[in-house]
């Protein structure tokens, strides 16, 4: 009886996966309109849509750094139809510093396909004195209280890289996390905080306008989009290295057939010229992984930052 049991469902999975995708999908994105990964699901969104066949819903739900909306995916049925936009900062960063964290990155998500890659840039807020890396470091000793700094919330890979920052150039600033990338650039561009640290993708709009001043980029070489802008390696410190990534995700147990046309379809996606335009606008690089490949580079960059975590002694209530 278990034996026919079992064939019964294998045959049941087959088929729904066959008929798959039949209804609408959503992608869940764990931030607030206006972020990095905001901004990048809604722009893969159409493409993905016609290479499948159906709609594609993008979905805000944003909480505790990402990590509400990410959980929330990770409990939902593994049919393909409920997929998350992650990142570095809900999938690799989150669970590698936050204390009561529901989800395990590796064992509760299938990592589906990349998307892209991008560096974070440090910012100055419009009223913030300063032109330059060296004129903030001479702003953080002069200034009579401690100088704010912003990020898209406790534990987000902006704020590890913002601990790195201080621990590597021993700087003393403020921490403002808040609910996304997107409240946080309102409050620099309103210069309601000094500074702040972000996706390049999600700052390089208001860079160009000239409402927000580039201090450092945070990739190991400069970046194309911003050719003038130092890196903070050159500028002193050393080794100094931070990029985040972007991708879809789905809750562990997804049926192969299911993840296979999910990755083809992205993959699909990714290659529509406009899109792609799109991602370069942004400062962005695409990445091209096989699903496999993904998942393994998903694993590393989690193990990175837990040990940066334990050895910083960082953890998020």
């Amino acid at each position: 009886m278990r034996r026919i049991f079992a064939i019964a469902l294998l045959l049941s999975c087959a088929v729904q996966a066959q008929e798959f995708p039949n209804k609408a999908l959503r992608i869940v994105v764990p931030y607030p309109p206006g972020g990095n990964v905001d901004i990048t699901a809604r722009t893969v969104q159409a493409a993905l849509g016609d290479a499948l066949g159906q709609q594609v819903i993008v979905e805000n739900r944003p909480g505790a750094g990402g990590t509400t909306g990410s959980a929330q995916v990770a409990k939902s049925p593994p049919d393909g139809y409920t997929l998350l936009l992650g990142s570095s900062g809900t999938i690799t960063n989150a669970p590698a510093v936050y204390k009561n964290i529901t989800y395990d990155p590796v064992k509760d998500f299938i990592a589906i396909g990349p998307i892209q890659t991008t560096p974070l840039v440090l910012t100055a807020a419009p009223k913030t004195p300063v032109q330059s890396y060296s004129e903030f470091l001479s702003y953080i000793k002069t200034k009579n209280s401690p100088v704010s700094v912003a990020t898209a919330g406790a534990g987000t890979s902006n704020h590890l890289a913002l601990e790195l920052l201080m621990r590597q150039a021993n700087l003393s600033l403020l921490h403002v996390p808040y609910k996304g990338s997107g409240p946080a650039i309102t409050d620099v561009l309103g210069s309601q905080v000094d500074a702040m640290v972000d996706q390049l993708s999600a700052s390089i709009g208001h860079i160009r306008d000239g409402r927000m001043k580039a201090l450092a980029v945070t990739s190991r070489t400069r970046s194309a989009q911003l050719p003038n802008v130092p890196t903070l390696h050159e500028l002193g410190v050393k080794d100094f290295e931070v990029g985040t990534f972007t991708g879809i995700f789905g809750p562990a147990g997804m049926p192969a057939p299911v993840v296979e046309k999910l990755y083809a379809a992205l993959k699909k996606a990714l290659a529509v010229e406009s899109v792609r335009e799109r991602y370069r606008s942004m400062g962005v690089e695409l990445m091209d992984m096989s699903q496999p490949e993904f998942a393994a580079y998903v694993k590393t960059d989690f193990e990175k930052w837990r040990k940066v975590a334990r050895e910083g002694n960082i953890v998020v209530e």
